[in-house]
């Protein structure tokens, strides 16, 4: 047995196989509840597919969740999971995170469950960095309930709950994820396992809270809600892809140009944000190159703002931020050892605080 290093440092300290394994050893013997034709199913395939190329021991694995369709997620992997409370999977996921650095830890949880009930204790998982890969399933709908609009329905929606419209302002998860200042910040699609695969990969990779926002179809409650970003003719213009290093263009090719960069293009706005522009040889300059690494979230927020509040018709795709900080669990198991460094019983410390001189009269 060994522990893990690159190309993994998310990882590192987690025990290792030397055996290669394979997607059924991930598989668990569960039947798979989801409604025909959820995304959840091409996320579950995507997953199941990934994990064995982290080449980590199985029962070092653990996936956290909290209620909703997504959050059955862990019956169907045969690792080490726990269905846990409304809202609440990552402040459970930092506690397994804290107490054992030998684990990988997984949070599955949706719009719903992570951003209403769940809101506080998801943007202070984020600000403190805690060594997990969250992956929030993003169908902007009640799934699990039976259609009622969740925090990130567009305003009008009309649901169970909103007969004559939503009033409500959605949340856009990428930007409250960057407000909070994670540090890995990513969005992809639930039906492109290439980009999906990629992006897993990325978050596994990082030492930290990533944060991956998937957009899941619905197709009982909520169907066609992402068909921008997938339907073959309009994702050309849909889909703004973000590459580290890579300028950021979208839209169909110029026509007659050499390469195949997209007619569009982001520039910085004279508001100080950024925006889209038809590509000129006069502006082509102009337009920005990405960079998940730059420390300062600015850019990175402004490009998230690009995304449609309402209908979806555009959004930046792939990994807006990924930077390296302290994470709370190494800080907090750096704590622990400093104290009881040269103590031959640890707990022998405590008893001696609890039978000190310092004493309480309670009235």
């Amino acid at each position: 047995m060994t522990t893990q290093e690159l190309p993994f440092p998310g990882l590192a300290g987690v025990p290792t196989k030397d055996e290669p394994q394979n997607r059924k050893e991930y598989t668990a013997d569960q039947e798979v509840r989801w409604c025909p034709g959820c995304g959840d199913y091409a996320i579950l395939a995507a997953v199941q597919g990934f994990l064995p190329d982290l080449g980590l021991r199985r029962e070092n694995i653990v996936f956290v969740s909290g209620i909703g369709c997504s959050s059955r997620f862990p019956y169907y992997l045969d690792t080490y999971g726990m269905h846990s409370i409304h809202g609440r999977a990552p402040a459970i996921a930092t506690g397994i995170a804290t107490a054992r650095e030998d684990l990988s830890v997984w949070v599955v949880t949706g719009d719903g469950d992570a951003l209403s009930i769940g809101g506080n204790h998801l943007i202070h998982a984020m600000r403190r960095n805690v060594n997990m890969t969250i992956l929030l399933f993003n169908n902007r709908i009640y799934g699990l309930t039976k259609g009622q609009y969740s925090p990130t329905s567009e305003s009008g929606k009309i649901t169970k709950s909103t007969p004559v419209g939503s009033v409500d302002h959605p949340f856009n998860p990428v930007s409250l994820a960057l407000g909070a200042e994670a540090s890995f910040v990513a969005r992809t699609i639930d039906s492109d396992r290439k980009h999906l695969t990629a992006v897993l990969s990325a978050a596994a990779a990082h030492r930290g809270t990533s944060l991956v926002e998937i957009y899941q179809n619905c197709p009982i409650f909520n169907d066609g809600a992402f068909d921008a970003v997938k339907d073959g003719e309009s994702k050309a213009d849909a889909i703004i892809p973000l590459e580290h290093g890579q300028p950021i263009r979208f839209g169909a090719p110029v026509e007659g140009a050499e390469n195949a960069l997209g007619s569009k293009g982001i520039v910085r706005a004279a508001s100080g944000g950024v925006e889209v522009v038809d590509v000129t040889p006069d502006n082509e300059a102009d337009v920005l190159v990405h960079d998940a690494h730059n420390p300062d979230p600015t850019v990175a927020f402004s490009l998230s703002r690009l995304t449609d509040a309402g209908v979806l018709h555009q959004a930046p795709i792939g990994i807006f931020r990924s930077v390296e900080r302290p994470t709370y669990d190494d800080g907090a198991r750096q704590q622990i050892a400093t104290a009881t460094a040269g103590q031959d019983d640890p707990s022998a410390a405590l008893q001696g605080l609890i039978n000190g001189k310092d004493t309480w009269t309670v009235l």
